[in-house]
């Protein structure tokens, strides 16, 4: 059987590894979340958060991809089960059924703060041991800063 290294080993590695997967699930959860807000909104200010909504699915699929292969290119394992997702996130949920839009501003506003100070964290940690994986977890730490900025400017 084939094994994938890569550049990094020992305590480098063990620290990106661990930044990497805590990014890939917030990042999966959070495409999760903005759907289910997505399907289930109502309100006045419905088709803007809708829309918006989108943009954030969007930038988590494209960045969790990239999160991911950048993971195997050192050599780790990705996971990205649905068991793993719910037994590690740290992002509210919405309850079933219908959700207004004030709530559904003040919700995405909180779990898009609580990624972006895991991503700043992450992005730390990742300083010394590895800036290649840094500089993917910078770029995420900036749109979803952006997408944060944007939610706010709307409620």
């Amino acid at each position: 059987m084939a094994t994938i290294t890569g550049p990094l080993s020992g305590d480098a590695k063990n620290t990106v590894a661990e930044a990497l997967q805590g990014a890939l699930v917030d990042l999966i959860d959070l495409s999760l979340v903005a759907k289910q807000a997505h399907w289930n909104l109502i309100g006045s200010h419905f088709r803007s958060v809708h829309l918006q909504l989108d943009k954030v699915t969007d930038l988590a699929r494209t960045h969790m991809d990239t999160i991911a292969e950048r993971a195997v290119a050192l050599g780790a394992n990705p996971d990205g089960r649905a068991a793993t997702i719910a037994k590690s996130s740290r992002l509210a949920q919405f309850d079933s059924g219908w959700v207004e839009d004030g709530k559904v501003l003040a919700t995405i506003i909180d779990i898009l703060d609580g990624i972006s100070r895991r991503m700043h964290e992450r992005v730390r940690a990742t300083d010394e041991a590895d800036p290649v994986s840094q500089d993917l977890l910078i770029s995420v730490a900036q749109d979803i800063d952006k997408q944060h900025w944007m939610f706010q400017a709307m409620s």
